[in-house]
């Protein structure tokens, strides 16, 4: 199956987990390929996700002005152009890149201005997440969730709190889920993943959200099992980033097909295009190898995409018949 024909729909999408080594080479040039799998690629197996969100550090610190915001998002968008995405959700925390003096507004304003000119290039629909970060106090919350409503007429279409959910609660960052719930901004929130199914209902229960990034270990408790099916809330899974955090040992062992089964609402996507060394093409081939998914699979969970984007209702129209022309089964 040519996976490359296919047009594919990415919800959980990290801009600093994806640079490429071309993009890479463009403001170090003098990195080689070894050095930049060293530097910019995780393990095959971190040990865990805090280890697996330290491999990002590098990226980071390439992302510090506007021309460097901008360089890396049209990078990205090339990627994504690659991968024959039709649909995108790219996401960031804004208050990561101020270390060379940018404002959180400037920061934004770059990265939008970046998304405009990779719309315009490669066609791409495309929107943009703000993160706010578990370790972030309430101001830094407080602040990224008010940079989502400054920016609301523009490419930026909702919030995510990201980062380390076993060593931090959500509490600090409930005024600003509040002020999303207040000001009709739809949330996610990573839950799920380093830990149990308690973190889901934490995201689901306190912060009210509609979607879950990752959401992977709901499937150890058979009552939020039914409860994320009666309630239609969205799961982002990101199968191989699961296996490098060591969720799982091996594909086979992943539990996205059995949610899948029991008829969860999910999506399948990169995480971080290089951080986890990995294509949407190559998460539909392990679905294929590991589970035998043919093409009404990969139709479903892109249809479940589209219905949970934080998109316009005529621009998931527009998603759903370009989708089911494709993938005619």
């Amino acid at each position: 199956m040519n996976y490359r024909q296919l047009p594919k729909i990415e919800l959980h999408l990290h801009l600093d987990c994806s640079l490429s080594y071309n993009v890479v080479k463009k403001l170090r040039p003098k990195i080689s390929p070894e050095d930049y799998r060293k530097e910019f690629v995780a393990p095959d197996n971190c040990g865990s996700l805090v280890e697996y969100i330290r491999c990002a550090s590098a990226s980071i610190d390439l992302m510090q002005t506007k021309e460097q915001l901008e360089l890396v998002t049209l990078d990205l968008f090339e990627q994504l152009q690659n991968d024959n995405v039709v649909y995108a959700e790219i996401r960031f925390a804004p208050l990561q890149h101020l270390k060379k003096g940018l404002t959180a507004n400037e920061v934004v304003q770059a990265v939008n201005d970046g998304i405009t000119k990779g719309i315009k290039e490669t066609g791409i629909i495309a929107g943009l997440i703000l993160c706010s970060l578990r370790h972030f106090n309430e101001k830094q919350s407080m602040q990224t969730i008010q940079l989502v409503h400054q920016f609301k007429n523009s490419h930026v279409v909702g919030f995510d709190l990201a980062a380390d959910e076993a060593g931090y609660p959500v509490d600090a960052h409930k005024p600003a889920f509040e002020y999303a719930k207040a000001h009709g901004i739809p949330c996610t929130c990573h839950a799920g993943e380093a830990c149990g199914p308690e973190n889901v209902w934490e995201a689901i229960d306190e912060l009210h959200v509609e979607r879950i990034g990752h959401g992977v270990r709901s499937y150890e408790d058979a009552k939020l099992m039914t409860y994320l099916k009666k309630k239609n809330i969205h799961l982002e899974v990101c199968p191989t980033s699961n296996l490098k955090t060591g969720i799982y040992s091996s594909m086979a062992e992943h539990n996205i097909d059995n949610i899948y089964k029991n008829g969860i609402s999910l999506s399948v996507n990169t995480d971080g295009r290089s951080l986890s060394d990995v294509t949407l093409c190559d998460e539909y081939e392990h679905m294929r190898e590991s589970f035998n998914w043919q093409l009404k699979d990969y139709l479903a969970v892109n249809l479940f995409a589209v219905e949970a984007a934080f998109a316009e209702g005529d621009t998931k129209l527009e998603l759903k018949k370009k989708l089911e022309k494709a993938y005619r089964v």
